[in-house]
């Protein structure tokens, strides 16, 4: 059985998804912040050293990373769905998408989080982030040029990997200069199985609005 160490608002939500639209089976092991820090509880260093959601657990293997999980719950448990073919140059783009995510995709945006903390000691960081946002959420709205989803007209895991990103851009105030990502961000957060791993996973503050 697969074990998702789900922790509230957090990444871990697009885990349950993932598996919501494969319609595996799976178990909720969950976690809550602490109310005043949002940090995750020590509780989940017994799972993983780094104290970070989400994590898989399946009989002895233990995977963290999103982008990792996802990946190994296509090869074990997807059977050809929601990802191209291996070998094709879609499947390279799709690869891409999940490394990009979190290797450059989040990166700003994480920034702007803990920058717009510091209030006038950030200010001199913001013209950067900007930037920074701007060259990122412009590549994204451009690659949904047209389309329903990253890869074209079907969901992909890509889809799932990329959502934090332009659910955090929601949430930041961006989708008007993005439309592509807005619209993108509805349709997602509409299908069923998004909302039947909301209903599962808890509290998302980044979800759609009840």
């Amino acid at each position: 059985m697969i074990v998702v160490h789900h922790l509230n608002d957090s990444r871990s939500q697009r885990i349950l998804w993932l598996l919501e639209e494969l319609e595996l089976p799976y178990e909720i092991k969950a976690y809550a912040r602490d109310a005043a820090t949002r940090l995750a509880p020590p509780e989940l260093t017994a799972v993983h050293p780094l104290g970070k959601s989400p994590v898989v657990t399946e009989d002895r293997t233990s995977v963290h990373e999103s982008g990792a999980i996802i990946d190994y719950i296509l090869r074990r448990h997807g059977a050809g769905r929601l990802a191209p073919p291996v070998g094709t140059s879609d499947y390279e783009q799709h690869q891409q998408w999940l490394h990009y995510a979190e290797g450059s995709a989040m990166l700003p945006l994480m920034l702007q989080m803990y920058v717009a903390r510091l209030g006038e000691a950030g200010a001199p960081l913001q013209p950067r982030i900007e930037s920074e946002i701007a060259n990122h959420l412009g590549y994204i709205d451009r690659a949904l040029e047209g389309r329903d989803y990253l890869m074209g007209p079907e969901l992909t895991a890509a889809d799932i990997q990329m959502s934090f990103v332009g659910e955090v851009a929601g949430a930041f105030g961006r989708f008007e200069t993005y439309p592509n990502v807005a619209a993108w961000v509805e349709r997602f957060q509409a299908r069923p199985a998004y909302r039947q791993a909301l209903d599962k996973g808890g509290p998302y503050n980044l979800g759609p609005r009840r």
